[in-house]
């Protein structure tokens, strides 16, 4: 009998550690993952580049000043973001509808 709730008890253990495995590696990892693609994304964007942010405004890079990136949106129309609000999965979905298409932005 003893041992029955010894093994009772590893099992209720059991439970709350599978829960948080599956919490980890379905949400918390992916989300960490996605998270430093977009840091790389945004480090490595460049004057001259097309993007996206993640209001969905359209825009050539024209100048970056450390976070600060200036946007082209129209002819003499500049406007100044963040670089964490250019949307990597936007930019990169655009580029490569438009390389399907044979159309650029």
């Amino acid at each position: 009998m003893i041992l029955l709730q010894g093994s009772g008890g590893a099992m209720s253990l059991i439970f709350p550690v599978a829960m948080f495995a599956v919490f980890f590696f379905f949400i918390i990892r992916p989300q960490m993952k996605r998270q430093k693609e977009q840091q790389s994304f945004a480090d490595s964007i460049e004057k001259g580049r097309e993007v996206i942010t993640s209001s969905g405004i359209f825009g050539k890079i024209m100048k970056i000043e450390g976070q600060v990136v200036t946007l082209q949106i129209a002819d003499k129309v500049l406007i100044r973001i963040t670089k964490s609000s250019i949307s990597k999965e936007m930019t990169e979905a655009f580029a490569a509808k438009s390389n399907e298409t044979g159309v650029n932005g």
